[in-house]
């Protein structure tokens, strides 16, 4: 029940369906893909908005070893943004993915090798099990698709969830019904998507969503 064993479990679902990735191809693929946006985004924005503040919190050095994930979470963010508008057989396709899977796994070891440990060690059992079920809370009505604008903090995180969980998980449902159907419901399904990229493109500008962050994490084209 603890947020270490929350993590670690999946930590170790997130192995299994990179190697997967890495193997498939065509619709396959593109579901794997989905499996992995609905594992990883959820996982990552309740890191950030329950997680981390805690760490900052508690721990000496908490703020720089917080920023170091932030700026990982804000790559991959940055990554799956670029692979969702790459077409899956173009060859820039792979070469994205393997950009991700390589700073998916670097996030991994950076939370299990630093981070976690030194929660286990500054809070009691009862406080690690409280903040695992609070961060289950949140990951399960988190957004599970790319947000590189939304604040990588609270409290333009805790704001984004409501409006851009409800926008992604219809795009998820249209997006397998694009692949499972063909004809009128497949074209309607994936038009009806597509738009729904434009909204959340205009939510995720909202200045109330881009409160709180730090700056070394804004997306890039704004450090730039």
């Amino acid at each position: 029940m603890s947020i270490l064993a929350r993590q670690k479990r999946d930590h170790i679902e997130l192995d299994r369906l990179l190697r997967a990735v890495d193997t498939a191809g065509g619709q396959r693929r593109q579901e794997l893909l989905t499996q992995v946006c609905r594992l990883v985004f959820p996982h990552a924005f309740a890191e950030e908005s329950v997680l981390w503040p805690v760490a900052r919190r508690v721990l000496s050095d908490g703020e720089q070893l917080t920023l170091v994930v932030e700026r990982e979470h804000q790559q991959i963010n940055e990554l799956f943004t670029s692979l969702e508008r790459t077409a899956p057989d173009d060859a820039g396709h792979r070469a994205l993915w393997a950009r991700i899977a390589a700073l998916l796994r670097e996030d991994v070891r950076d939370e299990e090798d630093a981070l976690l440990p030194r929660l286990q060690a500054s809070l009691s059992l009862r406080q690690l099990v409280l903040l695992g079920v609070a961060w289950e809370v949140v990951r399960r009505t988190a957004p599970t698709r790319p947000h590189p604008v939304v604040s990588r903090r609270p409290p333009g995180n805790v704001v984004a969830a409501l409006p851009l969980t409800v926008i992604d998980r219809l795009r998820d449902g249209l997006d397998r019904t694009a692949r499972g159907h063909h004809g009128r419901v497949s074209t309607a399904a994936r038009t009806t998507s597509s738009a729904l990229v434009y909204i959340a493109g205009a939510v995720e500008h909202a200045p109330p969503l881009t409160r709180g962050e730090d700056p070394s994490t804004k997306e890039n084209h704004e450090r730039s």
